[in-house]
């Protein structure tokens, strides 16, 4: 480090020698020893025009040099001479002080205010200041008046190679595709040197490879980093370490460096094909596996990764293309077998498969390194299992006519086990789908008999489930659907579809259709209904009525003649006989009602009754039904009225089975004054002490008897009325045995928690004369008025 050091120095020194050497000549040059002084002409020039009069000239300073250089890191045992300065106006008698102020003026910088020279006393950092501005200035010593104005100047801090170049966003990561080329851009990478860019090569950079080669190279003054490889295998070695150097000086010796490492990772490209590992499988299934069962596993393996990995798996060739299929799993980047139809090993006992695997994604880049897929072969044998019995069909269809006879067979069904053993079979109804028990079989043969009658016109379609047991293992059961459909015969007679009532016209014409009919049949032939209509043979000449069939299968009734009057006869009955087409046919006879009404000359009805001829002309049956309401409800009101006439004129005495009090209303409510303007709790006003027993008023009955008056003599007519209602009055008022009787009402409760206590004057035992109430004006305004009411009564008794 010294060596470096003094290398530095006279780099620097050799300039500034040859700076001072060519200065002009205001400039003094000290020895080598001594530092540049800064020499000026004298400020003030005085003359004497006369003895009282001086004039001042301006003197043309001596100087021109503004700056001084320092070295940066310099430090001894002395402070470091930068400068002098020094002014014409010193003859050397120590009469003049220099005065040094600005940046670092006496912190960093030092002046000896006689000599003018001037020292760093610290240790300078360029890369902290790099440079200072200072002002120097001449003064009396006595006086510390200005000789001349001050001048500034500029001290630099000259730099010196004292930093090392530094990668600040290491260390680097850097990614570059495989079988790159040569001379692929990586990455590029920066340092940074503190040191002067402008003055030397301090900070002048230069880029090398320390560890890397040969896969990587670098620009050395760009930083940029490129593969010196071509066709770089990431399956081989997929990441790399490179260290990498920034030195200063332009890489000469002596300069300083700085190392940052860069770690570069291929990334994967599709240059390999899939490889199974292994050219044969084998695997084995028992025959009775479920469909969609996963029966084994083939992988390819890819040394790529990720989506360059991916593989796509198929059955290009065998003999089990029909029964087996297989899918690729994504996850786990294989091929899963599974089972696409059910097997049977009394039929085929093994298969053989060619499956393949190949890349998803291929890259066109590497498609000459051949095919990017791989083939194996798949063996699967199929195992014995003991099979449920299999039924000769996987559905049946029976039909059966619904007259058919109980036991009769309906149909049959059979089953057989496919294993070697051929197990026997027995036969079942699920009684789940038959719960009427219609239907039986025959554990042993199948065939399916019948149980109960079948009505078609109920149920057409039976669906019952046959069951299907191995004898010598009972855990071996198959099912099948059976559908019985059930076929009709001519079992039900035909009827009208309807309840009809035709209504003949008084003024209708001969011919006229009366009403048209139709018949219905719960019996369904193949070729559709056809119905026969009739008149009963004693009323075929029937000389009012005829009937005509029509084409929709439907019957007209017409009229044979006119001037039918429902005063003579007003109803109608006419009997129909309906025939099927069956084999055999049936039949059955129906009768329709046909009333004669009063029509208008449009052939509207109006009025089907015979005693709408004795209303008057005019009067309608809606008035005929107001007119008796009315009655109805006059009867009504005269009966409330009797009946309250009856009522009031019951007498007043009371019978000894009845007792007044039932018609006594108990009112517990008080009320709470004329200031109470709120609703409150009637419940705190009630008396607790008569929860458990009812206080009900007691009305006494008198126990005198009644003694009978005598009576009056007749009142002559000149007699006054009033003095005969007074009379009466005065015996009635003393009559003890007339009510109303003597009644006491019992007050005994009238609240708890009241300072005033009981105002009651019943439970008083003290007479009023013994009380002082000069205590009610004590509970407030609304007792004041009343203790004065009583003061003023006690004192009127004394008085």
């Amino acid at each position: 480090m010294p060596e470096r050091l003094a290398e530095t120095l006279v780099d620097l020194w050799t300039p500034l020698i040859i700076l001072w050497i060519t200065l002009p000549t205001c400039v003094y040059m000290a020895p080598m020893n001594q530092a540049p002084t800064l020499t000026t002409g004298s400020s003030l020039e005085l003359s004497r025009q006369s003895e009282e009069l001086r004039i001042l000239n301006r003197s043309k300073r001596g100087w021109v040099w503004n700056q001084m250089f320092v070295l940066e890191e310099f430090s001894g045992p002395e402070p470091i001479l930068v400068g002098r300065l020094h002014t014409d106006l010193d003859p050397g008698s120590k009469k003049i002080k220099y005065i040094l102020s600005g940046d670092g003026a006496g912190t960093i910088f030092q002046i000896n205010d006689i000599t003018g020279d001037i020292h760093a006393i610290k240790r300078l950092d360029r890369e902290e200041k790099a440079e200072y501005t200072l002002t120097a200035q001449a003064v009396d010593w006595e006086t510390n008046k200005p000789l001349e104005p001050p001048s500034e100047f500029i001290i630099k801090v000259q730099d010196i190679n004292d930093n090392a170049p530094e990668f600040l966003n290491g260390p680097y990561h850097a990614t570059v595709p495989e079988m790159s080329i040569l001379g692929t851009s990586v990455t590029n990478v920066t340092a940074t040197d503190a040191d002067d860019p402008v003055y030397g090569n301090s900070a002048k950079l230069v880029y090398s490879i320390l560890e890397g080669q040969p896969y990587f190279s670098i620009e050395p003054e760009t930083a940029i980093i490129k593969t010196a490889l071509p066709n770089m295998d990431r399956e081989a070695k997929e990441e790399y370490l490179v260290v990498i150097q920034a030195k200063d000086m332009g890489g000469h010796s002596g300069g300083l460096s700085g190392t940052t490492t860069l770690t570069v990772t291929l990334t994967d490209v599709n240059d390999n094909p899939p490889k199974f590992a292994q050219s044969l499988y084998h695997f084995s299934v028992p025959e009775d596996v479920v469909l969609g069962t996963a029966i084994g596993r083939v992988k390819a393996n890819d040394q790529d990764i990720g989506e360059n990995a991916q593989s796509s798996y198929d059955i290009i060739d065998g003999d089990g293309t029909a029964l087996f299929e297989i899918t690729s799993d994504a996850q786990a980047q294989d091929g899963v077998i599974r089972l696409r139809k059910p097997l049977d090993f009394e039929t085929k006992k093994s298969y053989t498969l060619k499956v393949e695997a190949a890349n998803i994604h291929i890259d066109p880049r590497f498609s000459g390194r051949g095919p990017f897929k791989d083939t194996a072969t798949v063996k699967i044998v199929v195992e014995d299992a003991d099979e449920p019995p299999v039924f000769s069909s996987p559905t049946y269809l029976l039909e059966v006519h619904e007259n058919a006879a109980l036991n009769s067979v309906i149909g049959q069904v059979t089953a057989r086990d496919p294993d070697i053993t051929s197990s026997p079979i027995r036969f079942s109804i699920d009684r789940h789908t038959d719960l009427e028990r219609q239907f039986n079989i025959n554990a042993d043969d199948g065939k399916i008999t019948l149980a109960t009658p079948l009505d078609r016109e109920l149920s057409v379609w039976h669906n019952i489930t046959i069951i299907a047991t191995e004898i010598r293992n009972h855990s071996q059961i198959s099912r099948v659907p059976v559908a019985i459909k059930v076929l009709d015969v001519n079992d039900n007679a035909p009827e009208f579809a309807a309840e009809y009532e035709a209504f003949l016209c008084e003024n209708g014409k001969p011919g006229q259709v009366i009403q048209t009919v139709s018949a219905m049949d719960k019996d369904d032939p193949k070729n559709g209904h056809y119905f026969l209509y009739s008149l009963l043979p004693e009323m075929v000449n029937n000389p009012n009525f005829t009937i005509k069939k029509n084409e929709d299968n439907s019957l007209s009734i017409l009229a044979k003649h006119n001037g039918f009057n429902r005063q003579k006869q007003e109803v109608y009955l006419l009997p129909i006989v309906i025939s099927d087409s069956g084999n055999p046919p049936l039949s059955s006879t129906s009768t329709l009602t046909i009333r004669v009404c009063g029509c208008s000359n449009d052939g509207v009805v109006q009025s089907c009754n015979v005693e709408a001829y004795v209303l008057p002309i005019g009067l309608s049956m809606g008035a005929l039904i107001a007119i008796l309401a009315c009655i109805i409800l006059l009867l009504v009101i005269v009966v409330l009225f009797v009946t309250l006439r009856r009522h009031k004129n019951e007498p007043l005495i009371i019978k000894d089975d009845e007792d007044v009090r039932e018609n006594i209303i108990r009112y517990d409510d008080e009320g709470g004054g004329e200031e109470d303007t709120e609703a409150f709790d009637i419940a705190t006003l009630q008396n607790p002490d008569g929860i458990n027993g009812f206080l009900p008023r007691k009305d006494i009955k008198p126990d005198l008897q009644f003694m009978p008056r005598q009576g009056l003599a007749p009142v002559p007519n000149g007699v006054d009325v009033d003095e005969f209602i007074n009379v009466r009055l005065h015996e009635a008022d003393n009559d003890p045995t007339a009510p109303p009787y003597d009644s006491i009402q019992i007050y005994g409760y009238e609240g708890r928690g009241s300072v005033a206590g009981s105002l009651s004057s019943l439970e008083s035992t003290t007479s009023d004369s013994d009380q002082n109430f000069d205590y009610l004006s004590d509970w407030g305004p609304r007792f004041k008025r009343l203790g004065e009411l009583y003061s003023v009564g006690e004192s009127d008794k004394e008085t």
